[in-house]
């Protein structure tokens, strides 16, 4: 007999619920940059404005932690994580390894209906970039990458790719910050479509390492320019801090001069 009263599993199915909601957000919220790298997430803070236990909020902090979002740090929580070289390396080389693989094995079992696909994410992807709507960006991306392994019976490997495509998002944004760098993957999607369509299997699968390559190379040279311009600016800050302390030094000095000044002509002394 049922009396109504939810059930353990229903109980776990609304937490996981309720988790993977607040995850999509929190996600998007750090891939957009509203919460900017550096930013503590409170469980206790998320728990009120999202209007639930912490449960479901730090089930999704852990799973933002796999996906390399955040980090988790002793007495802090979690720290939504910096923008990493190390992580980019290492996504881009794995990517260089995988994606070709699938692509390979994809090619030849492409039907009219995967180039329909292909043809409408790529029109959307132009549409975003051209609107500049940034939370577009990574997400057309990957599911443009993604439809084009989609034939490719390696579940594990798509599997895998997918969560490294998820990583890039935020760099990919990042990456697509130029008129240049956004003109260039629209014009290499539309020649990895055409080359797949060709049945091109060696040239596609060439090419795609190369375009893997071009934003890998782009990222690094971004990162280079705002660490170049965070320490120039750093720069400019302690030399306002010096040129400010040393004029408060300067005028301290000469308001002790006047105070030394005028006691003495108080006390009626000769200052010649």
């Amino acid at each position: 007999m049922n009396s109504g009263s939810p059930t353990a599993a229903q109980k776990g199915l609304k937490h996981r619920t309720l988790s993977a909601a607040i995850l999509d957000q929190l996600r998007q919220s750090i891939l957009d940059g509203t919460h900017p790298a550096g930013t503590q997430l409170r469980q206790d803070a998320l728990a009120d404005a999202y209007g639930v236990s912490r449960i479901p909020v730090r089930e999704a902090l852990f799973q933002l932690e796999a996906e390399g979002l955040v980090r988790m740090v002793p007495q802090k929580g979690a720290i939504v994580s910096d923008l990493s070289v190390e992580e980019i390396n290492d996504v881009f080389e794995l990517r260089r390894i995988m994606e070709p693989r699938l692509l390979e094995r994809a090619i030849p079992l492409f039907t009219d209906a995967d180039f329909t696909r292909l043809d409408a994410i790529h029109a959307r992807f132009t549409a975003a970039t051209k609107a500049h709507d940034v939370s577009q960006w990574g997400i057309l991306n990957a599911d443009f990458h993604m439809a084009l392994y989609d034939r490719a019976a390696l579940p594990r490997t798509r599997q895998i790719v997918a969560a490294l495509l998820q990583t890039s998002d935020r760099y990919t944004r990042l990456q697509l910050s130029t008129t240049e760098a956004m003109d260039r993957a629209k014009s290499e999607h539309a020649q990895l479509i055409a080359l797949c369509r060709a049945g091109a299997v060696t040239e596609a699968t060439s090419f795609l390492d190369g375009h893997i390559g071009k934003v890998h190379a782009d990222l690094l040279r971004v990162i280079e320019q705002r660490t170049a311009r965070a320490r120039a600016a750093d720069g400019t800050r302690q030399d306002t801090s010096k040129d400010t302390s040393e004029t408060t030094t300067a005028e301290a000095s000469a308001d002790g001069r006047r105070r030394t000044r005028s006691k003495s002509l108080a006390k009626g002394e000769d200052l010649r």
